[in-house]
């Protein structure tokens, strides 16, 4: 039998380059969605952190955080905190191995990484209500393989 935790649900997409991440989360702000309901998982780069500031504001807690096959990353959100856990588990596990937690299937967290590695930013969007929205936009605006984290909490 399944056992269901309480946690937030995910919208996650990859998008290509900070370009179209940041067209993407524009959008989404357009649309009403928060800075506080917005993650960002990318490589560690200049334009990276302009796209943070810009979307979080100067000072808001984003972080360099070692990811376990992608290096130094910019990380900030909801779906960090998720990913990190207890265990500082971006560090000791990665991506891939992580998203289950977030409601993801193991081959989702592989694709999410592997598309992170190659340069893209994933942008998560925290929030049931609105997660078909989330989904749309993302798709939209260019953000591969988005899907909504349906698998949440199962064991």
């Amino acid at each position: 039998m399944a056992s269901y935790q309480d946690g937030p649900c995910f919208t996650v997409g990859v998008f290509q380059d900070t370009a179209w991440a940041s067209r993407g989360l524009d959008a989404l702000a357009g649309e009403g969605f928060p800075p506080a309901a917005l993650s960002i998982v990318a490589k560690q780069a200049p334009e990276v952190s302009e796209l943070a500031e810009k979307t979080f504001g100067a000072g808001t807690g984003q972080a360099v955080v070692d990811v376990r096959g992608l290096g130094a990353a910019v990380a900030h959100g909801p779906l960090v905190e998720a990913l990190q856990g207890e265990d500082n588990g971006l560090g000791a596990i990665g991506v891939a191995a992580t998203m289950r937690r977030a409601g993801f299937q193991a081959h989702d967290g592989f694709i999410f990484e592997t598309l992170t590695a190659r340069g893209g930013i994933l942008v998560a969007v925290a929030g049931e209500p609105r997660a078909a929205d989330a989904l749309a936009l993302m798709h939209a605006y260019g953000g591969g393989n988005a899907a909504i984290g349906a698998w949440r909490g199962r064991v």
